[in-house]
């Protein structure tokens, strides 16, 4: 597996080895053991699934308390998955990193505790699944707005986008306690 450590400190772009022939491909996609010596200490405590249409934009999201670092993957289709540094002190606080994983390239994208996550499907659907690193909480979650100014994210909108009510008026980051954000 080849790790890229990205320009956010924590973020990690992995690349799992796939071994194939005229069959198809095969490739271990978490080892706990080789993920912990890349240097993903984290233990995950749950898997999710989530099956969207071409233009639906999910995210931003974060949780504090019960923050959780995610190890995200597409299995089908293609995404653009951005992660945004929230960690109250951190030098990178506010920066985004964007990339594009899809059914082809098979790369996943470790997002720490305490950076919000989104990704806007740009295939006909997309299969994203991710791991976590707690467990979801509600009462702990919480949204920035997707196109908050302040972040400027350049996402890659072709056509109709598709938010839910949460993600449409979600606050804008300086309308967020701080209290919210994860310590650095």
């Amino acid at each position: 597996m080849k790790i890229t450590e990205l320009d956010l400190p924590g973020l990690k772009l992995i690349e799992p080895k796939r071994f194939g022939d005229q069959r198809g491909w095969l490739a271990e996609v978490w080892q706990d053991t080789r993920y912990r010596k890349a240097g993903i200490q984290e233990s995950f405590v749950q898997d999710n699934l989530a099956r969207s249409a071409r233009g639906v934009l999910r995210g931003l999201h974060a949780q504090e308390p019960y923050a959780q670092g995610k190890l995200v993957q597409v299995f089908a289709g293609k995404v653009f998955d951005v992660a945004v540094d929230l960690r109250a002190g951190s030098p990178t606080f506010r920066q985004w990193h964007g990339v594009v994983l899809d059914q082809d390239n098979g790369l996943q994208f470790y997002v720490p505790p305490g950076f919000a996550h989104g990704y806007y499907v740009m295939s006909e659907y997309a299969l994203f699944g991710y791991k976590t690193t707690d467990i979801y909480s509600p009462q702990s979650e919480f949204a920035v707005r997707w196109n908050d100014p302040a972040i400027g994210i350049d996402w890659p909108i072709d056509g109709e986008m598709i938010l839910s009510d949460k993600d449409r008026t979600a606050p804008l980051l300086a309308d967020i306690p701080e209290s919210r954000f994860t310590s650095f």
